[in-house]
């Protein structure tokens, strides 16, 4: 197994990253850490660990994609598993993913980890989404319907990236949710409902760039409909797409403090598609987007009427 770990002025979170996968209970892996030209002290960090199994790759800065490519180059075992280098891993993360490629056969490309979202200090936090009950086969339509996991979730066979290709260093977001659809277009995709992968949410993380990522949302989910995951005559499935979409892009401008946006991306949802999702969206709640829409106008009445004193 060689793990993939790129980072980026991350140094006070690699250590507790690079821990993480010291502390796997499989034993058989590398650590590439790729320095993606970080201005802090990644370097020194890295170079504290007194372990052969982790190595440092420095490049001049090029983006995520860049940095997750060059670790496929270096790396030398079967399977690649990426870490984003301010997230963590339960100990059983690698032992679960092996398992179960082992389980389902060489037609299967990537098995992916259920993760839970943490503060900056490791502190759990609420969500609104409800966890899977079981392990479950993913599709290519899935993911362009909805990111089922997070990048550091994901263990792949490192064979298929020769026939899929790297990551598209032209997105600055969504980089891995393009990589994910094209292997789904060739190979089968497992996604584990273990919880092993703790994500960090903090006030630097890429999610917080709303514009950004509503582009490279947008893009990959057009190269989608061009490569035909499934047909542009399926207009019930690519209204729902849209509409998960304007939905994320809400949620994204709200975080940002954008409430009027917000409540547009999320007319613009229900336009899309005005009927209820249950089986699209899998666990989001009950009437998910409407209670969305009442959140951000409530907020918005209670922004204006604080100002108006």
């Amino acid at each position: 197994m060689s793990v993939v770990i790129p980072a980026y002025n991350y140094a006070r979170y690699l250590p507790e990253a690079i821990g993480s996968v010291l502390a796997q209970t499989y034993p058989d892996f590398e650590v590439i850490v790729v320095d993606d030209g970080s201005t802090d002290e990644t370097r020194a960090v890295v170079q504290r660990f007194d372990d052969p199994r982790v190595r440092y790759v420095w490049q001049e800065n090029q983006g995520l994609s860049a940095a997750r490519n060059t670790g496929i180059r270096e790396s030398k075992r079967a399977y690649v598993g990426f870490l984003d280098a301010d997230d963590l891993w339960q100990p059983n993360h690698l032992a679960a993913a092996v398992a179960e490629f082992a389980r389902r056969g060489p037609e299967f490309a990537l098995v992916a980890g259920t993760s839970v979202r943490m503060d900056q200090d490791k502190r759990e936090l609420p969500t609104r989404i409800r966890p899977e009950q079981e392990t479950q086969e993913l599709t290519a339509a899935d993911i362009v319907l909805k990111t089922r996991f997070m990048p550091s979730s994901a263990v792949v066979r490192r064979s298929v990236f020769a026939e899929c290709g790297d990551f598209d260093r032209q997105l600055r977001s969504s980089e891995d949710r393009d990589m994910w659809i094209r292997l789904g277009a060739r190979y089968r995709l497992a996604h584990l409902s273990a919880r092993t992968v703790l994500v960090r949410k903090h006030t630097s993380n890429m999610s917080r760039h709303a514009d950004r990522m509503q582009r490279s949302m947008r893009t990959v989910l057009e190269r989608a409909q061009e490569l035909g995951i499934e047909s542009s005559t399926h207009f019930f499935f690519w209204n729902q797409v849209w509409a998960i979409f304007h939905f994320q892009c809400a949620w994204m401008l709200f975080d940002e403090g954008r409430r009027g946006e917000a409540v547009r991306a999320i007319l613009h949802s229900l336009w899309s598609w005005p009927l209820p999702m249950p089986a699209v969206t899998l666990n989001e709640p009950v009437l998910f987007r409407l209670r969305a829409l009442a959140r951000f106008i409530w907020s918005g009445l209670r922004a204006s009427s604080s100002s108006s004193r």
